[in-house]
């Protein structure tokens, strides 16, 4: 079993940790919270201080830590975790350049995976479209993104799929619509045909399915800088190898700062 720390015990934080209590693969052996927050029922769980946060983890060593919390949390226990060789996927909502720079600099040392959106529906979307929009670059393509009347704001990811494509934010359609948690679509129009990528959020538990699959990725790879997007471009990889079907020389992706980097197989 893959042994874990959880960081963050907030609405999204409390339903990974149900997540992965409930999958066989992973040990989730703590929650590091804010005094703040409440209690983790049923699991021992610590205020995260970066004073004493080192000696918890000699006391209750894990293989990899799930960040949960906010973007500025990880300034505070990286370097515990680099300097015992362990594991992290960190999946807060929105990076600062000083945050993401420092997340780059931790992986020189151990295995980072950091991604505002860790759902793997989402993320396949974003990839799939991409692909799509290489085979035929002359298709019409449309954003349509659906949420809850209360939402005022163009969503965060919408933003990323648009980037993702070379779009504007301003060609996203949005619609507001009574309790709709939230929906994201990719129209591609062809002559005489479309093709449309479709992803609902349902529950806040898509993310624990998404950080299981991060984490289970991770400990499998060396050090280095990770975006979600890469992790599922090695099954792409994987697959193609496994039919026999020689991968193209140079697979690029973008990753979380925006740069292009190549993916090797």
């Amino acid at each position: 079993m893959i042994r874990l720390g959880l960081i963050g015990y907030g609405k999204a934080g409390q339903a990974v940790a149900a997540v992965l209590n409930d999958d066989p693969r992973f040990d989730l052996r703590w929650i590091a919270r804010r005094s703040t927050q409440r209690e983790a029922e049923g699991l021992r769980s610590v205020i995260l201080d970066g004073n004493t946060f080192p000696d918890w983890l000699d006391q209750h060593p894990v293989d990899a830590v799930i960040d949960f919390s906010h973007a500025d949390a990880v300034l505070s226990y990286g370097e515990a975790l680099r300097q015992r060789g362990i594991r992290l996927v960190s999946a807060v909502s929105s990076y600062p350049d000083t945050t993401l720079a420092y997340l780059h600099e931790l992986s020189r040392d151990i295995p980072v995976m950091a991604s505002p959106n860790i759902t793997l529906g989402i993320n396949f979307l974003m990839l799939a479209a991409r692909l799509l929009k290489r085979i035929a670059p002359a298709a019409d393509v449309a954003i349509l993104e659906q949420h809850f009347r209360e939402k005022p704001e163009i969503s965060g990811t919408a933003k990323k799929i648009a980037a993702t494509l070379s779009m504007e934010d301003e060609e996203i359609t949005s619609l507001r619509l009574g309790g709709i948690v939230g929906q994201h679509e990719v129209i591609f129009g062809f002559p005489h045909q479309t093709v449309r990528l479709v992803h609902n959020s349902i529950r806040r538990e898509a993310f624990g399915t998404g950080a299981a699959f991060a984490v289970e990725q991770l400990m499998g790879l060396g050090k280095g800088f990770y975006t979600f997007e890469q992790l599922l471009q090695r099954i792409v990889l994987e697959e193609l190898q496994h039919e026999d079907i020689a991968p193209p020389a140079k697979l690029t992706y973008q990753d979380s700062s925006g740069r292009i980097r190549q993916l090797s197989s």
